[in-house]
């Protein structure tokens, strides 16, 4: 095993690390190029107010938007909350009640329940066992009273893609608003806001290999036109939506993470379709059983279910030389099964018993083979010491 370096990150569900490309386009930020894009009396603001726009074009460029449908946010959690609760406030006069599923992110259900608070309705939809939707349901939970529709469009946990497209149709049919979480599928799996029928998308640089602290909020300009009530207030910029001094290095990391995404998905996925097969038959060895779509997926996500092991054991067993996960990033300070697997229809006992793999671009073949004989091995020691 020449060229292994420990711990084997492969945790990409919960961040990725900054791609060297993005951070030598970042760094003269810092220090050279280091004005306000507000500040445009001098060039230092002006060069900055450049670069930021050309960094905004590349974003609008890989999910078929325009430039200016673009809000810089601190992250999706920031966006999620900005979609929702500023697009409720400014349709209040429309109706009172937002459309959710149970298997989103804690960012869009701890927003929801925020507005259930303030006395909005809100409907949380059932998923299969796969965690997906029923198109009939949500069809039959829209009524004259909604003003929108918020569904993720890959889950962060078992990677299950959502039908993206037939729900912002069936929404616009309604003339209703759709939003998608699509933190885990912008730069991983093909995103068009104009076929796909979005409204409103959340997505983070974090997530493609760029910084943390910047994401984005994709805001249709027309057919229909969509304005959010700001929720941060301040200086006006970003159409008056964010307001806020400009994370310049971090925006101009977020467009370079993007174009390289553009370049280099199709030839990424290819390589993760083939790792996570390869990986899943050797679980599958210790009678793994996968979690999510078996198909519609994301390629880069594996979530497996070995029974009578529990995850932790698992996770610390192999801590040494490889980082997993149990789920989501955002909870795991909380010791409680996972709200998705719950949602599923599983038992606690499942729940507890699952591991989350990430796949990532630094990733090699030695790698996955490593990591996946070394999780076989963890299981088989583990049966061992439970019998």
């Amino acid at each position: 095993m020449t060229g292994l370096k420990f711990p084997i990150y492969m945790d990409h569900h919960a961040t990725t690390p900054v791609d060297p490309r993005v951070l030598e386009e970042m760094l003269p930020y810092f220090t050279k190029n280091f004005g306000n894009a507000s500040s445009l009396d001098h060039t230092f603001g002006h060069d900055a107010s450049v670069s930021v726009e050309n960094a905004r074009e590349k974003i609008a460029q890989t999910i078929n938007a325009r430039h200016d449908e673009i809000i810089f946010t601190s992250g999706a959690t920031e966006s999620d909350n900005l979609a929702l609760i500023g697009t409720m406030e400014k349709y209040k006069d429309k109706g009172d009640h937002l459309i959710t599923c149970q298997t989103e992110h804690k960012a869009v259900l701890d927003t929801a329940r925020h507005l259930e608070g303030l006395g909005k309705k809100i409907t949380y939809l059932p998923v299969n066992e796969f965690g997906e939707i029923d198109l009939d349901l949500l069809k039959k939970s829209i009524t004259e009273k909604t003003v929108l529709i918020s569904i993720m469009a890959a889950n962060n946990e078992i990677g299950t893609i959502a039908e993206i497209e037939k729900i912002g149709q069936m929404a616009h049919d309604a003339g209703v608003l759709f939003h998608t979480d699509a933190a885990q599928a912008v730069g991983h799996i093909p995103i068009d806001v104009e076929k796909m029928n979005i409204d409103l998308m959340s997505f983070s640089a974090h997530k493609v290999y760029g910084p943390k602290g910047i994401g984005a909020l994709y805001i249709r300009s027309r057919n229909p036109r969509v304005k959010p009530e700001p929720i941060i207030f301040g200086g006006g910029q970003e159409r008056g939506i964010r307001s806020g001094t400009l994370n310049v290095p971090g925006i101009v990391g977020f467009g370079k993470a993007l174009e390289i995404t553009r370049n280099e998905m199709e030839k990424e996925n290819e390589r993760f379709k083939k790792w996570t097969k390869e990986m899943f038959e050797i679980f599958a060895k210790a009678d793994g059983k996968l979690n999510g779509h078996h198909t519609k997926r994301l390629p880069h996500n594996l979530n497996v279910y070995f029974k009578g092991v529990e995850s932790k054991a698992i996770i610390n067993s192999v801590s040494s030389k490889v980082a997993i996960s149990a789920g989501s990033a955002c909870t795991t300070q909380v010791v409680e099964p996972s709200h998705v697997l719950l949602a599923l229809g599983f038992d606690e006992e499942r729940a507890h018993s699952s591991i989350r793999i990430g796949l990532g671009r630094f990733n090699t073949k030695e790698e996955i083979d490593f990591v996946s004989n070394a999780i076989y091995s963890s299981l088989i020691q583990l049966a061992k010491i439970k019998v």
